[in-house]
């Protein structure tokens, strides 16, 4: 007990720094995908890929087959993905930060397999996997 009182800042620091490191982990919010289960889902078919950035960025280099609907219109035009939401969704953003409010929009719109891909298209790019810039779906 003495060791505790004689110590408490040192413990109350520990606990503290311990807890800042656990605060990333805690906020991730949605399914994310790492980008190995990406290109399996990619690969295997029937997934949605929808890339919330804008057109300008969208253009400049994409994941193969996505579908691009900027985060801001995603509420007005859902509708256009009426038809696909039987299929799984992966939602992609440049750094995978707008992808948590993209998936809260799809799933409130009834597409119930919803995934944000971890670390965006920046991260894909960083792995050196591969974009294109053919005009999408």
């Amino acid at each position: 007990m003495k060791f505790i009182i004689d110590n408490i800042f040192l413990i109350a620091l520990a606990l503290v720094s311990g807890g800042a490191l656990l605060v990333p982990y805690l906020q991730q919010r949605g399914n994310k995908l790492s980008l190995l289960q990406a290109t399996q889902m990619i690969n295997q078919g029937k997934v949605l890929v929808l890339d919330v950035r804008e057109a300008e960025q969208f253009a400049a280099g994409h994941l193969r087959d996505a579908r691009n609907i900027p985060l801001k219109e995603l509420p007005q035009r859902i509708g256009e993905l009426d038809k696909l939401k039987g299929r799984p969704v992966i939602v992609v953003c440049q750094t995978g930060t707008q992808a948590n409010r993209a998936e809260a929009t799809l799933k409130k719109a009834g597409f119930s397999e919803v995934y944000g891909l971890n670390g965006g298209i920046a991260a894909w790019q960083g792995q050196g996997l591969p974009l294109t810039t053919k005009e999408a779906k």
